[in-house]
């Protein structure tokens, strides 16, 4: 009964606070409006909703034994606590798109980008991170792109691994270029993030070797070597003598990356990768509670409109109209393909019960939605014209900052030069003018709100600790996606020769792990030397095919439900996609064909030629044209090469489906024999 009016209070308050959040148009709106509605919404789904998914539609059985206990061979996979396993998957879930792509989405203003947060979470993101990791963990730990081609078929199987492989490696370069943008120049991220990996190798050898299972003995050393890493890296940042032994440019930190990534790769999951991203999760976390009872004392007015007028495509930080470009530009926060390859890739091979499945799938997710939602206030909550100011570019506004300010101001979102000067100062930087990509205004908003609420004397303080907090994050999704893609690799190399298939033969470790980080290496050190940033030109792909990503893992979903006679039920995974694909084709059509050079790739690459062509560049803006040309025209091409995939990959889902309900024989499912669990507890390893 308890549990029941619970319920009821949530539904009210809930509803009451979307109310509120709709219907203030044309005034200022408090934060806490937002907040509300979002914690009342993620509690009802994962009480109402995933409960119902995990009991009807999955069938989740806590007595089954998972391919971490059956398969465990301590390297790859190793029955794990629940905790850890939580940890490990929302660290490596919760990368760059919680942060910046609802930064980015704040063009259009604060509705449009919430309101898909929240519905697209419960909905799709949620629910597509635990029906993959349930089915892949029934499949002992198959990636996507392996459980495709089993359940349907070598040619539209190839086509989901090979595509799912590809995009794999895009997400990877980005996720890279920007770890890479973040810690350039900043010793105090750099000293931090390294810190956190021999941390992360001692709590593993202590758990492995030293004190098996003794989760919370782990946790507090772990706990304590962050802090101690946080602290150490602002005392080295405020030191003449040591900030240089961190202070890299961009060319050595990507050289840092590609062998981080690849020791991640190859090194036995307990020992790096898990307790990392473990520990990772405490600092994200911890800020992100931190932020939430931060906006809970100083309940700060939102102060980027409800709507602005660049929802008609015309925004300085992207092209495209509001529909369908916020569903792409926010991904992570709503849904996003990557976290299905972690929950077919590492997740699957450490969780210990099918039990947790809702809360490692459904639980990480929602709250990775909540950091979103913070994001979001973060910063919108700052004045429109100081947010403008710090992510348009100077080619967009103007390379002064007097032509900076005009023009924003002309926008109707005033600002001054005396303003952003005050504030870059206070930030301890020395300019804030055209600092693009979203994670420096992000960095802004945290620090305003921390300073309202802890003191405004510590912004620069607050600020550096955001900057060093993103780059925390981005860095622990990478690591996962990099062991993922290699088992990707494996799969197709297995084709070739058997014995290159076996995920734990480490010659086909070495191999698979130095293609995976050398393709996406490529990409990053492309995106390094680019003096435009490589971000802008990759974010727009990145978006389309992440959310193409996520349709394909549904595809998949909604073919294995159909085939395991649970068409009824089908809407759960169908309804999503559906969605998904008509966004993402729509996208993908406006990014190749648009004449408007703000949005159409080959637009965009054949303005630049003719400009190139007719000498009207400046000598830097000439020097590196025909990279830029060949770049946007790469993107356009691989916009329609993953179309084309998304669109087989479905239509061969729907032959399957269409043949399982007709009776006529389709591939046998995949799925491992029932095997009970012989664990003494559910989550806790024997």
């Amino acid at each position: 009964m308890l549990k029941k009016l619970l319920g009821v209070v949530l539904a009210l308050v809930g509803a009451f606070a979307v109310g509120g959040i709709a219907l203030h148009r044309n005034e200022p709106i408090n934060a806490l409006w937002i907040i509300t509605a979002a914690v009342c919404i993620y509690l009802l789904g994962y009480r109402i909703y995933a409960a119902w998914i995990a009991s009807r539609v999955l069938g989740v059985d806590p007595t089954r034994a998972t391919p971490a206990e059956r398969l465990n061979n301590g390297r790859d996979f190793v029955p794990t606590h629940r905790a850890i396993v939580f940890g490990h998957h929302f660290a490596a879930i919760a990368g760059p798109g919680p942060l910046v792509g609802p930064t980015l989405a704040s063009q259009f203003g604060y509705l449009p980008g919430t309101l898909w947060i929240l519905v697209g979470a419960v909905f799709g993101g949620c629910v597509q991170d635990m029906v993959v990791l349930l089915l892949s963990t029934r499949r002992n730990g198959r990636s996507l792109g392996q459980m495709a081609r089993d359940e349907f078929g070598p040619v539209g199987g190839m086509a989901a691994l090979v595509g799912t492989l590809l995009i794999m490696v895009i997400l990877c370069a980005v996720l890279s270029l920007v770890v890479v943008n973040v810690m350039k120049h900043s010793p105090w991220a750099t000293s931090t993030v390294v810190a956190t990996i021999p941390a992360a190798v001692l709590v593993g050898l202590y758990l492995r070797l030293w004190r098996p299972g003794r989760v919370l003995e782990g946790t507090i050393l772990g706990a304590a070597l962050i802090l101690f890493a946080l602290v150490g890296g602002g005392w080295i940042d405020h030191q003449p003598w040591l900030r240089g032994w961190f202070d890299y440019s961009g060319l050595a930190l990507a050289g840092f990356v590609i062998v981080y990534g690849f020791l991640a790769a190859i090194l036995p999951v307990w020992l790096l990768l898990a307790p990392r991203d473990y520990l990772s999760t405490f600092l994200k976390l911890g800020t992100v509670i931190l932020l939430g009872v931060a906006v809970v004392i100083a309940h700060p007015m939102i102060k980027m409109p409800a709507v602005t007028q660049f929802v008609d495509g015309t925004g300085p930080l992207f092209g495209g109209k509001v529909f369908p470009f916020v569903f792409i530009t926010i991904a992570c926060g709503a849904i996003s393909g990557f976290h299905a390859l972690i929950a077919s890739g590492t997740t699957p091979k450490l969780i210990t019960n099918e039990g947790d499945v809702r809360l490692v799938g459904y639980g990480s997710m929602a709250l990775e939605s909540f950091v979103a939602i913070m994001a979001l206030i973060a910063a919108t909550l700052l004045d429109p014209g100081v947010f403008f100011a710090i992510n348009s570019g100077a080619g967009i506004v103007g390379a002064t900052p007097e032509a900076a300010v005009q023009t924003i101001t002309s926008w109707g979102f005033p600002v001054t030069v005396e303003q952003m000067q005050h504030l870059a100062h206070a930030m301890g930087e020395t300019t804030l003018f055209a600092r693009t990509g979203g994670a420096p205004s992000l960095a802004v908003g945290m620090a305003s709100i921390f300073g309202s609420t802890f003191g405004e004397g510590l912004l620069a303080l607050w600020y550096h600790f955001a900057i060093m907090f993103e780059a925390v994050f981005l860095l622990a999704t990478l690591d996962a996606g990099t062991r993922v893609g290699r088992f990707m690799v494996q799969d197709l190399l297995g084709r070739a020769w058997e014995p290159l298939g076996r995920t734990s033969w480490y010659p086909s470790v070495m191999l698979a792990s130095g293609i995976i980080v050398g393709a996406w290496g490529y990409f990053l050190y492309v995106g390094v030397i680019d003096p435009n940033g490589g971000v802008n030109i990759l974010w727009p792909l990145f978006g389309i095919s992440n959310q193409m990503l996520a349709a394909i893992a549904l595809s998949v979903a909604t073919g294995i439900l159909v085939k395991s006679g649970r068409a009824r039920y089908v809407w759960v995974t169908l309804a999503p996609l559906a969605w998904l694909a008509i966004v993402t084709t729509t996208a993908a059509w406006q990014k190749i064909v648009s004449p408007d050079v703000h949005v159409g790739l080959f637009a965009a690459a054949d303005d630049l030629a003719a400009k190139l062509a007719a000498g009207s560049l400046s000598p830097e803006r000439a020097k590196v044209a025909p990279q830029l040309i060949f770049n946007q025209r790469l993107d356009a091409y691989l916009a329609m090469l993953f179309t084309a995939i998304l669109w087989f990959v479905i239509l061969d889902m729907a032959r399957i489906s269409l043949r399982r309900l007709r009776g006529q024989s389709v591939p046998e499912s995949s799925e491992a024999p029932y095997v009970a669990t012989r664990l003494k507890a559910a989550g806790a390893p024997s």
